[in-house]
């Protein structure tokens, strides 16, 4: 089965930097905010009040003090512990600051409504609208959460995210300017001049002379109104044109049915299909969830790698000379509620610098799982397995798409 054709808004001449961990993102992110002349404009699911949020608070601090303009956007659940105290800290530092779909109180908060389901989960920051950073990171330290008698502590969270410069970066300002303006529409009817509006219906991008690259890439972006199935179709559009290998590294796997088979037909045509998924338990209910899907997929002859040094966050791929690198996960969560961003790189040797890296983490800790050692789970884990599917696929049937799943 063939997936219809995908139009992705291609530019060309894009500079694109692939960053592993906090320990690159971080430095990257406030040299960029330190070094702003004009803007800053940041988006985050969680940011909390930690000593990385800190240093990311501080750069915001100096750049207002500076003059820069800068606007903030928070998810108001994934950072619902430390919005206030964040929004407070922004705008005493003269910096602009919107909740994403802000948590209501108590009891209110006790009250299901599917709203409340549909959260701010992309990360992308943008500095002088020359500068783009996407991809997985929230503002949060590496090392904050992690379970020191795991002996995990000396692992930081396997992620990624992208430095852009470019034309891709206009198309990463038109997103963040639309969200901006939907969270008070009341500046667009009364502050926006024509101008400022015609500006908002597309991307613009003014050139500087020469590229500053030379790579092919698109931003493909996820909400509940024009994009809602483009991660999707995406990946499905890559899957099922691959040619020699796919690999895929995701944090939260519990993908549709179309999306299996896919994945399940490339490996029955000679492809190389591998998966590195969770390997420690970080939220119960997705990591057991997930284990459901193992037996269909080594059946099809699909490679599975569960990452054990610590906590995996990534939500990257390879396919071929494709990659990915973004805020998506392969869940209901971020395929049917979410908003995200991913950029797609069309270039074999980002391709392939990103397959190394991912070749090297399955090498120091990844865990191939086997068929023979899955089936010989004890009775307790697959009951464990069987209720969290069974609790997902009904979570899953709150949002109306039960029959994708």
């Amino acid at each position: 089965m063939r997936s219809r054709p995908l139009r992705l808004h291609w530019s060309e001449g894009n500079a694109i930097r692939l960053l592993k961990n906090g320990a690159e993102f971080f430095p990257a992110l406030c040299d960029a905010i330190d070094a702003a002349h004009a803007t800053v404009h940041l988006e985050t699911y969680i940011f909390t009040l930690d000593r990385t949020a800190q240093r990311v608070l501080d750069a915001l601090t100096r750049a207002c003090a500076r003059g820069v303009k800068v606007r903030v956007v928070i998810d108001g659940f994934g950072s619902w512990e430390w919005v206030d105290e964040v929004r407070r800290r922004l705008i005493d530092a003269g910096a602009q600051c919107r909740i994403f779909r802000p948590e209501p109180g108590w009891p209110q908060r006790l009250v299901f409504s599917r709203s409340r389901l549909r959260r701010l989960h992309r990360k992308v920051t943008v500095v002088d609208g020359r500068i783009a950073f996407v991809g997985g990171i929230n503002i949060v330290d590496d090392y904050d959460d992690l379970d020191p008698a795991d002996a995990i502590d000396a692992n930081p969270r396997f992620d990624f995210a992208v430095e852009v410069r470019g034309p891709l970066v206009a198309h990463a300002v038109h997103a963040q300017d639309l969200l901006w303006i939907r969270l008070n529409p009341v500046v667009l009817r009364r502050g926006e001049t024509a101008a400022e509006r015609r500006r908002l219906r597309q991307p613009y991008f003014q050139p500087l002379g020469r590229a500053p690259g030379h790579l092919r890439a698109a931003l493909v972006l996820r909400d509940n109104l024009r994009w809602r199935q483009t991660f999707e179709r995406a990946y499905l559009y890559g899957i099922n044109r691959a040619q020699r290998e796919i690999l895929i590294a995701n944090a939260y796997f519990f993908p549709g049915l179309r999306f299996r088979r896919a994945l399940k037909r490339a490996a029955a045509r000679g492809v190389r299909v591998r998966l590195l998924l969770q390997g420690k338990v970080e939220y119960r209910l997705q990591y057991y969830a997930t284990r459901v899907l193992y037996a269909d997929l080594l059946k099809a002859g699909i490679e599975i790698y569960e990452y054990m040094p610590s906590y995996l966050h990534a939500k990257v791929a390879v396919i071929d000379d494709f990659a990915t690198v973004g805020s998506s996960n392969l869940d209901p969560f971020s395929l049917l509620l979410a908003r995200e961003a991913n950029v797609v790189v069309d270039d074999a040797g980002f391709a392939r610098e990103l397959h190394c890296k991912l070749e090297e983490e399955i090498a120091r800790g990844g865990r191939l799982v086997h068929t023979a050692d899955h089936r010989k789970r004890s009775l307790l884990r697959r009951l464990a397995d069987n209720t969290a599917y069974t609790l997902l696929r009904l979570g899953v049937a709150l949002t109306g798409q039960a029959a994708r799943y």
